[in-house]
């Protein structure tokens, strides 16, 4: 069995991305929450890095050290917060005290990102030069244990060269579309790894958060999400008006019957794990809705 086909088995069709940078919990709440997390069953937790967040790698020691069996990932280690070499080196690290335990997701990130790190934005040409810099640490510095290395990707170029240069690709904020979409850019030899909202709730609900998301994505200009919301053939109208359509694509509502379902439909259409990101202001309120969700969704099956 070969490195993907381990990480597919160990990650599971369902885990969970949880906002930890945004929400910044006390560590010890943290830990207790990702404690009960593999309590339930799930199978891996990733998280992501942000202004005001904890560093990634020194976090996802932490949690590999405090957790028995949970797989950790980076969703993503954002490339304009460290060179490559120490990318591949923490990486390294992790994978060789936790083996089978760590998934390395990086990202380009957004021009606000790289403008506070003083270059220029060329997301495709700069991300294929740091997973150059990467493959060349990694060949001075072999791993004692592999791991698996996969790419932010939302549009086909960038899911091109996350199937030339990674293991697979690590979508964020995109309809239920994407998965077949990517799936089919990727071929069926890499991993795909999209991230789901979830809300046990009603469409109002949803469609509420939803908003709220737009809104944000317009007041730090980040334009990615919703050019590849166009790309599937969602309009300008859906996304002024929030339409029932963009509420469905992007958020799996209801019921845990119903959730459960929609998840199935994205494990069906091309996922190999679907981490699920369930909405709410607070830990609290988000490990409640995924202990009320894990025997539904736990017993997703490919």
């Amino acid at each position: 069995m070969n490195l993907i086909e381990e990480t597919r088995d160990r990650l599971g069709p369902v885990g969970v991305w949880l906002p930890l940078a945004p929400l910044a919990p006390p560590p010890d709440v943290e830990l207790r929450a990702l404690r009960r997390l593999e309590e339930l069953g799930y199978p891996t937790v990733w998280g992501g890095e942000g202004p005001g967040g904890r560093e990634l790698f020194a976090h996802s020691g932490v949690t590999l050290a405090s957790t028995g069996r949970v797989v950790i990932g980076t969703g993503i280690a954002n490339i304009w917060s460290r060179p490559a070499y120490t990318t591949q080196s923490g990486g390294r690290t992790l994978a060789h005290a936790f083996p089978g335990r760590f998934v390395l997701g990086v990202g380009i990130g957004h021009a606000s990102q790289a403008a506070k790190s003083g270059s220029d934005y060329r997301p495709l040409e700069q991300t294929r030069e740091y997973l150059a810099a990467m493959d060349k640490a990694e060949a001075e510095s072999p791993s004692p244990v592999p791991f698996p290395r996969i790419l932010a990707a939302v549009g086909p170029k960038m899911l091109e060269l996350a199937r030339e240069m990674t293991d697979g690709a690590h979508p964020f904020a995109q309809p239920f579309e994407h998965t077949p979409y990517s799936r089919e850019i990727l071929g069926p030899d890499k991993l795909l790894i999209p991230v789901h909202s979830v809300l046990l709730g009603d469409r109002e609900q949803a469609r509420a958060s939803v908003a709220k998301n737009i809104e944000l994505m317009k007041r730090y200009e980040i334009p990615h999400y919703v050019e590849g919301w166009k790309r599937l053939g969602y309009t300008e109208a859906d996304i002024d008006d929030v339409s029932d359509r963009l509420v469905d694509g992007l958020t799996a509502w209801g019921d845990e019957e119903r959730i459960a379902r929609r998840i199935k439909e994205l494990v069906d259409a091309g996922a190999d794990t679907v981490l699920v990101s369930p909405v709410g202001d607070d830990l609290a309120n988000l490990v409640e809705q995924l202990e009320k969700l894990a025997p539904a969704l736990t017993a997703i099956t490919r």
